[in-house]
């Protein structure tokens, strides 16, 4: 990796090379972070003592001339970064986010000082394609020859498009067959670049819906519970968290015992198990169970059938079961082995 990153310094020496003027490679310098923080046109105005306006045709006009060079293969340089770059890109669908293609490059995580290097090659090089950041986007690079910026703009606003009229979360298959594009991993790509998607466990969605972006610890709970299936304790629910891509994933089992109290989505089962109120289960103890069986059945029903019954929706030792129907005060044993509601 020290030859990938020996390559983008010597095009970044090379292209400021380009420029004669100490003022112009200042102001090329500070706007893109290139030998520091990244600038604004205020602050590099103040600096230099001119306008905001007078930085911003300055810097337009300076890129204009690098690309110009960059066409006409006046910087010998860049040659060998573009092809490191196009390169790791062709891996990971075409585009890709400035910090996720600069991790692959530097193979760690990048500095601000490497994803500005990146991003100032990609807006001078006629082989590729930037999007700069902004509320919509994340700062990307792309290959040119698969799409200009406002081209890989309308495939990301398109995909946005697709997942709000399917209104819940998608895998790239399902996608892709709404789509058209050569490989789901280019779809995948293309996504990564939206601020408006997420995505988890393989499912692409709205960044504001918990089951693709899950921000807070009931929201983990319930995606932890949906991808499993099934009933879980809540000391294996916190486990999972632990285990999961989560961001922020270090949570006590206390904190997860205290949120499934919490919530209605979330039903208590058995000793400590928990399980989606979707899935039917409903709130409350055996004795209520068992209540709400007789009362559907409106007939006396034996031990053996109510135990059955129970057991679909609480996770219970069957003696827990025939204890509870020993409570005269809402039961009423009929016969030799039937129970009905009491009077």
């Amino acid at each position: 990796m020290d030859q990938n990153a020996d390559a983008i310094a010597n095009a970044i020496k090379g292209s400021l090379k380009v420029i004669e003027q100490d003022r112009e490679k200042e102001i090329i310098s500070r706007r893109f972070g290139l030998t520091g923080q990244k600038e604004t046109l205020e602050q590099i105005g103040d600096m230099l003592s001119i306008t905001r306006e007078r930085v911003r045709q300055l810097e337009k006009a300076i890129l204009i001339r690098l690309r110009v060079c960059s066409e006409e293969g006046e910087i010998v340089e860049l040659a060998a970064a573009e092809k490191i770059i196009i390169r790791n890109l062709t891996e990971t669908g075409r585009i890709a986010r400035i910090s996720t293609i600069a991790e692959k490059i530097y193979g760690k995580k990048p500095t601000a000082k490497e994803c500005a290097n990146l991003a100032f090659l990609g807006n001078i090089s006629s082989a590729l394609t930037t999007i700069d950041e902004n509320d919509q986007y994340y700062a990307a690079v792309g290959i040119a020859e698969y799409g200009s910026t406002s081209e890989i703009k309308k495939k990301v606003d398109e995909i946005v498009s697709v997942i709000k009229k399917n209104k819940k979360p998608m895998t790239l298959d399902e996608l892709d067959s709404k789509l058209n594009y050569e490989h789901p991993s280019h779809i995948e790509a293309i996504a990564s670049v939206s601020k408006q998607l997420a995505s988890l466990n393989g499912l692409w969605g709205l960044a504001k819906w918990p089951t693709v972006n899950p921000k807070n610890i009931r929201d983990k709970i319930f995606v932890v519970l949906e991808t499993k299936k099934e009933p879980m304790h809540f000391a294996d629910i916190a486990k999972t968290i632990s285990e999961s891509d989560f961001k922020r994933k270090n949570v006590t089992i206390q904190a997860i015992h205290n949120e499934l109290i919490k919530d209605a989505r979330f039903v208590l089962i058995g000793r400590g198990i928990y399980a989606l109120d979707s899935w039917g289960y409903k709130k409350g103890t055996v004795s209520d169970i068992i209540k709400d069986i007789l009362a559907k059945s409106g007939e006396p029903m034996t031990r053996e059938e109510i135990v059955k019954q129970v057991l679909r929706s609480r996770k219970v030792k069957e003696t827990t079961i025939l204890l509870n129907l020993q409570n005269k005060k809402f039961f009423k044993k009929v016969g030799k082995n039937s129970y009905k509601l009491a009077e």
